[in-house]
């Protein structure tokens, strides 16, 4: 049974002050939780027997196994699954990334956790390893971003920092998207360098554009047709990843 503080402590878990100081966060559903506990030091796992009972091997400080109304108290879903799990931040070293041999994401300034989620599963998708945030991106370690990642999260390192600082520093091509690019169909692509995406209503910043050296416009089709002005952030993502990799394998191909 779960005690009065233990429920406190992991509701506090939803605001970013208190997973800052305890350097935790919060994960569940039955697949999620599974999905990540082999990755991650968990602290303190809450479930129903069931769930349980499909698990041949748990590695946690604590499991406690949940009543029938406990798991519905610390949820943050609005339907609680078997399983909610509180595990510690993992520390990430923004040293390892090598922007000349690998392909990289950088955010400036993502606020919908929705968003966050959906581009580190794409980024597990696509072979990307390392996401550089800018610091007003929103918290990778929010229920809501860990819940729309899919357990991605396992696979790929957050990074935050400084953005235009960092991008500064890097020799290598650094892409962003604008509606006065280069199509993106026609220009060549390398196989490294940073993919840098926009806010979602200001797009990328002023002083992150200004470091940009490789301006990229995804060209709708028709080019005559009337259509929306902008692409949600994390689908536009999924475009550019898809085509840089596309002209990856394709390089690859004998000729």
């Amino acid at each position: 049974m779960l005690s009065k503080s233990k429920i406190k402590y992991i509701r506090s878990l939803e605001l970013k002050k208190n997973r800052t100081e305890y350097k935790t966060f919060v994960a569940e559903g039955n697949k999620l939780v599974a999905d990540i506990l082999p990755f991650f030091e968990c602290e303190l796992l809450v479930a129903k027997a069931s769930w349980l009972a499909t698990q041949s091997d748990i590695t946690a400080d604590e499991v406690v196994d949940s009543a029938n109304n406990e798991i519905e108290k610390i949820s943050f879903l609005k339907s609680p699954q078997d399983v909610l799990a509180v595990f510690k931040q993992p520390s990430t070293d923004i040293t390892t990334i090598n922007t000349q041999t690998q392909l990289v994401i950088a955010l400036d300034g993502i606020q919908d956790p929705g968003n966050l989620g959906t581009i580190i599963r794409l980024a597990d998708w696509f072979g990307i390893e390392h996401i550089v945030c800018s610091l007003d991106t929103v918290d990778v370690f929010s229920p809501k971003v860990i819940q729309a990642t899919m357990g991605a999260i396992a696979r790929v390192k957050v990074h935050y920092t400084d953005l235009p600082t960092f991008l500064i520093e890097q020799k290598a091509p650094i892409y962003g998207t604008f509606l006065d690019g280069e199509n993106m169909y026609t220009k060549e692509l390398s196989n490294h360098g940073v993919i840098v995406m926009g806010n979602e209503g200001q797009g990328i910043r002023p002083a992150t554009a200004a470091v940009v050296n490789e301006r990229l416009y995804i060209a709708n089709f028709p080019a005559t047709r009337e259509t929306s002005e902008s692409l949600n952030v994390a689908i536009a993502t999924s475009i550019i990843c898809a085509e840089f990799r596309r002209r990856e394998v394709a390089a690859m191909q004998p000729k």
